[in-house]
């Protein structure tokens, strides 16, 4: 399974490409389309949310909403496009307007314009902007569904929101609910004073990050590999989160933490009861040596703060060389339940590719009659 995007965020349109999936595969949009809708969600976003209203619409690969096993090609049309028509239309543009030579600290622009030699950062910007991961969510909504099929599931919160956290402990059932939470944070004390934090934040002209937790039920042992390092399981998971914007750590089940105890407080005993082989706790994160356990894994991403702040940082002008402050292109204070959606979508597509390696099948009956199969 492979899939590609393609896309600016201004540009016509955000398009992706989803390789092998098998055949006769039930394809719900609304859930698809749900999705996009939470990504577009959450305390603390900005105006061009209300402007976009993203919907899939799918080009190939589906018949009578049932996969063909061929590409599937779709598309998330840009309403914003008609506003920048004239700036960004690869058949002719104005390319003088919108221009950006202010190079915003945090972001692409500079290391892309030297590296691409390019003069206009808004030729980096476009591809570099967050907006990307809209066609991303539709591809891991679409990858969700495939491990659904099998029985997996996943799922997740917001833990930390610039430093307002949440520490208690949740069942997998128990996260379903944060979705409906304004900041996708299940403690409500912890989600009151964050969005007060994010009132202060947005009144001085500054940003926002946090951590976010995703889990995933359901996956049998063995999947990824201890043979050869690029084969395992975290070493994927882990790559697929970090190719998000802004996403500069990632942690499998204790993390970090586990640097700071000692093995007796870190690594899982093993226990049988009736034939059965479990775990007394699950500080590894569902994933041994780079294989999948069978325990739920456990994911948590650390987002930086948007780097484009309204009072602006300083920094020069590109083109002139002149010290200046960087130029303001939205208006996010945070948008950290939009990262929450994000990295759900980048695991189901790097944990669908895994699987999918593992099992092959051209229909989904033969899928699922390996994955079955499996113990």
């Amino acid at each position: 399974m492979k899939f590609t995007t393609a896309g600016e965020s201004h540009g016509k349109a955000l398009v992706g490409i989803l390789e092998g999936l098998p055949s006769n595969m039930p394809i719900d949009e609304d859930k698809i389309n749900e999705y996009l809708a939470l990504r577009q969600s959450g305390y603390g976003r900005g105006g061009r949310q209300k402007i976009e209203r993203d919907k899939v619409v799918i080009l190939s690969g589906v018949r009578n909403r049932l996969t063909l096993g061929s590409p599937l090609a779709f598309e998330i049309c840009n309403r914003d496009y008609a506003n920048w028509q004239s700036v960004m239309a690869p058949e002719g543009a104005d390319v003088t307007q919108k221009r950006l030579t202010r190079v915003r600290p945090g972001h692409a622009d500079l290391t892309g314009v030297i590296k691409y030699a390019q003069t206009d950062a808004r030729n980096i910007l476009e591809r570099a902007s967050a907006r990307e991961t809209a066609v991303r969510v539709a591809g891991g909504a679409i990858a969700m569904q495939y491990l659904s099929e099998l029985g997996i599931e996943i799922s997740g919160c917001v833990r930390n929101v610039c430093g307002v956290e949440d520490g208690n402990s949740y069942t997998f059932e128990q996260l379903a609910e944060a979705k409906t939470h304004p900041l996708f944070m299940l403690d409500e004390s912890a989600e009151r004073r964050a969005m007060e934090l994010i009132d202060k934040l947005k009144a001085e002209g500054n940003t926002a990050g946090g951590i976010v937790e995703v889990r995933v039920k359901g996956l049998k042992s063995g999947f990824g590999s201890c043979m050869q390092y690029s084969t395992k399981l975290d070493a994927i998971l882990c790559g697929a989160v970090m190719s998000i914007q802004a996403i500069k750590g990632v942690e499998v089940g204790l993390g970090f933490e586990a640097a700071r105890r000692p093995g007796s407080e870190v690594h899982d005993e093993i226990f049988i009861k009736d034939n059965k082989i479990y775990r007394g706790s699950n500080n590894a994160g569902g994933i041994e040596g780079g294989m999948s356990n069978g325990e739920e894994i456990i994911l948590r991403a650390a987002m930086k703060p948007i780097p484009t702040l309204m009072k602006g940082l300083k920094t020069i002008d590109y083109v002139t060389g002149e010290p200046t402050t960087a130029a303001g292109e939205r208006s996010d204070v945070a948008a950290i339940c939009a990262c929450e959606i994000i990295v759900e979508c980048v695991v189901a597509c790097a944990l669908a590719e895994v699987v999918s390696a593992r099992l092959g099948g051209d229909n989904m009956t033969e899928v699922k009659e390996r994955y079955d199969r499996l113990p």
